[in-house]
């Protein structure tokens, strides 16, 4: 088995659709270890979340805001 350390230089090394491929499949495995519970507690904020905006609760943020607001944070923060 080699060390980590040669295992990231390696995988670092790859074209960044094989490194996205890869942090998909390893985000998975992290997936399917994890609890149960955990699993089923996620499902159900998520429906709640989906229930809030369908019944107009809350109102949802389009992506290219949201990610603009972030930038807008993170710039703030560090200056």
């Amino acid at each position: 088995m080699r060390p980590i350390e040669q295992l990231t230089t390696e995988v670092l090394a790859l074209p960044s659709a094989s490194r996205s491929l890869l942090a998909g499949k390893l985000v998975e495995s992290l997936e399917l270890d994890a609890d149960g519970t955990l699993q089923a507690t996620w499902v159900t904020e998520a429906k709640s979340r989906i229930d809030e905006v369908r019944n107009g609760a809350v109102m949802p943020i389009p992506g290219w805001r949201s990610v603009g607001s972030s930038k807008t944070n993170v710039d703030s923060a560090i200056s």
